[in-house]
């Protein structure tokens, strides 16, 4: 399918896997692996199982298609894009991560001294 043909969805409100995949331009099975890569993209299943994917989903993938293969952007580089432009959400950061499991820690070592105490207090 050519490129202006792409611009244009048809008035739908959802699409199947090879539906987009032509639409798209790329093999279902790119799809599936971009479904992985980019937050932005998550199509829903049908009653059947089968991916289900919205004009939104769509349009994130012809986006997602443009910067990798129109502008030559690696995964990397595409999702650092999209995060700067608002449209991928951005990954939880390392800081808020560590913090979390900081917390954990203490919350466990708390219970650990609180069955130390609940031990020693049955002797």
């Amino acid at each position: 399918m050519s490129d202006a043909g792409r611009g244009s969805l048809p008035p739908k409100l959802y699409y199947r896997i090879g539906e987009v995949a032509e639409l798209v331009g790329v093999e279902p099975h790119v799809l599936r692996y971009w479904e992985r890569e980019f937050r932005s993209i998550r199509p829903t299943k049908s009653a059947k199982g089968q991916r289900v994917y919205s004009r939104r989903d769509v349009e994130s993938l012809m986006r997602v298609r443009e910067l990798l293969y129109g502008e030559g952007f690696t995964i990397a580089g595409a999702k650092k894009k999209l995060q700067r432009s608002g449209d991928e959400p951005r990954d939880a950061g390392d800081a808020e991560t560590s913090k979390t499991r900081e917390q954990l820690v203490a919350i466990r070592s708390d219970i650990e001294a609180f069955l130390e105490e609940l031990g020693s207090a049955k002797r």
